[in-house]
C-alpha cells in the first residue's frame, strides 16, 4: 500500500480529501517529509484524521497545514475544536495562545501534547488550557509526561491551582557541598613521611658545618 502511494504521488496527484479519506491514517502516517507536504491543507478541513500513529515530524508537518486550513475560523472554540486532533505537533507558543481562550483542553490531550511545548508551559498557562477539567489533572499527575512537567514546576505555583497536585521543586533550600579534608602538603604520604625521618639528621648536619666553619 504504502509504494502504491508513493507512485500516486509521483505520477503529480495531489493528496486531496478524497485520497486522504481512501489511504487513511495507517498509511498516511508511513509518508515522509516531502510526501506529506504534498497533501492540500485545505483537505485537512474534510478529511477525518488520526496522529496517534504517526511520528513527531508528521504531527509537525500535519499541525503547520492544519493550523493554516482553519485560520479562517472566526471564534476560537471553533477553532479549537478543528484544531484539537493536531495539536500533537503544535509549539508552545500556539499553545499559550489556546490558553487564553478557554478552550478546556482535555488532559488526556494534554498528555499528547509535544514533549517540549508542554515542558515550556507555566502552571497558569495549563490552568487556561484546561479550563474545567484543571480538576483532573491530579489523577494523571503519576503518568509521564506529566509527571515530568510536575517535577519541573516549583510546587508554590503548583499549590495556586488547588487541584492536589504534589512533587514540585521546593523552594528555599540549599544544597550545602562539603569539601572533602586536603592534607597540608600535595605531595603524596609515603614522600611527607620520608622527609619527617630524614630532619634529624638533616638537622645534624646543618649543625656540624656551623661549627666548622
Amino acid at each position: 500500500a504504502s509504494a502504491m502511494i508513493k507512485r500516486y504521488i509521483g505520477l503529480g496527484n495531489a493528496l486531496n480529501v478524497t485520497a486522504l479519506n481512501a489511504i487513511g491514517m495507517k498509511y498516511v502516517c508511513l509518508l515522509n517529509a516531502n510526501e506529506l507536504n504534498v497533501i492540500d491543507s485545505n483537505s485537512l478541513k474534510l478529511a477525518s484524521l488520526n496522529l496517534s500513529a504517526c511520528s513527531q515530524l508528521a504531527k509537525d508537518i500535519l499541525y503547520a497545514k492544519a493550523k493554516r486550513a482553519f485560520s479562517d475560523q472566526p471564534y476560537l472554540p471553533a477553532y479549537y475544536g478543528l484544531i484539537e486532533p493536531y495539536l500533537g505537533g503544535a509549539p508552545g507558543a500556539d499553545l499559550r495562545g489556546l490558553s487564553k481562550g478557554n478552550v478546556n483542553m482535555k488532559v488526556s490531550t494534554l498528555a499528547k501534547l509535544r514533549t517540549d511545548s508542554l515542558m515550556s508551559l507555566t502552571p497558569s498557562e495549563v490552568q487556561g488550557l484546561l479550563g474545567m477539567n484543571l480538576g483532573d489533572l491530579e489523577k494523571w499527575q503519576n503518568k509521564s509526561p506529566i509527571r515530568e512537567w510536575v517535577q519541573r514546576q516549583k510546587q508554590s505555583e503548583l499549590d495556586k491551582l488547588h487541584v492536589g497536585l504534589t512533587g514540585g521543586t521546593q523552594e528555599g533550600y540549599m544544597n550545602i557541598v562539603i569539601p572533602k579534608f586536603q592534607p597540608p602538603s600535595s605531595a603524596p604520604l609515603g614522600t611527607v613521611a620520608m622527609t619527617l625521618h630524614l630532619l634529624p639528621a638533616l638537622l645534624i648536619s646543618f649543625l656540624m658545618m656551623s661549627v666548622l666553619s
